[in-house]
């Protein structure tokens, strides 16, 4: 008997599933409005079978997507793609300013583990910030047509956390993805993290490179007025508990989400088409004696992490 996948109802035609500490989804399209259904983000490495099960209870076996779309390149949202590739022979979206990282190009500027507190934070140095290479396999999405294969969709550049990340949104019901533009949980917080404790934040400090842009695209996410809202990281939001939350982080984002000190906080990594231009010089947060500290607890902590996705394939 095959073993129950656990995945959650985000709207009408979308689905989530929560893989470790981090969520992939999956977005049907009306009928008449467009042809099969499309997954968002590719979760952890070592979770495509979980990911294919997922998709297999909602849409039958053997089924595969018309495409896969990326909010952001960051290895927990594209850890599982390679080997679904292998699967599925389908092209590959993300918007021109993240392709660097997704076509072995250019590594992320590295994580600031100072910032935030927490464990997930502290462990933050040694998370991968190499690009992958999908080579042809991958699509810049058009500004002016979007994706093709999610006609209802409307695609939002919302950098800050990476220089080409995206949010997904669909006006008919003001449904939202929000990658890591905001989240609904702490992620600095291990906790928080692995459990989804309900609180509406920021993007992850340790991997936002840039906060002036991270405000500009929560204010413009905010403007939208969505009903739900789905995250990278934490269990969806909706109704006036969401847009409450959104407005109140939109004006005030300086003082809930940008860290006081911090390797980004005066100026920003810069990049372009090619890749990452410029990196701050690592000064303010944090000494040999942390990143010591961080080492130790990393390390159990990854092994933690890594036990509880090995034993939920």
């Amino acid at each position: 008997m095959r073993k129950k996948t656990n995945y959650f109802q985000v709207a009408q035609n979308v689905w989530g599933m929560k893989v470790t500490f981090v969520n992939v989804y999956m977005i049907a399209n009306r009928r008449g409005a467009g042809k099969g259904w499309v997954l968002v983000d590719a979760g952890l490495r070592g979770t495509a079978k979980r990911i294919i099960a997922m998709a297999e209870s909602i849409f039958g076996p053997g089924t595969k997507p018309a495409a896969i779309v990326l909010t952001h390149g960051h290895f927990d949202h594209v850890g599982a793609l390679e080997e679904l590739l292998k699967y599925w022979n389908v092209p590959v979206y993300a918007h021109p300013m993240e392709l660097p990282y997704l076509t072995g190009k250019s590594s992320y500027p590295p994580a600031d583990p100072g910032v935030g507190g927490g464990l997930m934070s502290l462990m933050s140095w040694s998370y991968p910030n190499k690009p992958i290479n999908l080579g042809n396999k991958v699509i810049p999405i058009d500004k002016y047509e979007g994706i093709p294969e999610l006609p209802e969709w409307k695609v939002i550049h919302t950098p800050g956390h990476t220089p080409g990340h995206i949010s997904l949104f669909l006006p008919l019901n003001t449904t939202l993805i929000a990658g890591d533009a905001f989240t609904t949980t702490h992620t600095e917080s291990m906790v928080n993290a692995l459990n989804f404790n309900k609180h509406l934040s920021g993007p992850p400090k340790y991997m936002t490179t840039d906060w002036h842009a991270a405000e500009r695209s929560v204010r413009k996410l905010a403007a939208l007025q969505p009903r739900i809202a789905a995250t990278g990281h934490g269990f969806v939001m909706r109704g006036k508990e969401l847009q409450t939350a959104l407005s109140y982080l939109a004006n005030n984002f300086r003082e809930l989400a940008v860290p006081k000190h911090g390797r980004y906080i005066k100026r920003a990594a810069m990049a372009d088409e090619t890749g990452v231009k410029y990196v701050p010089s690592y000064t303010e947060t944090v000494n040999l004696k942390l990143k010591t500290a961080a080492f130790a607890l990393g390390a159990a902590a990854v092994a933690f992490i890594i036990t509880k996705a090995v034993g939920k394939r």
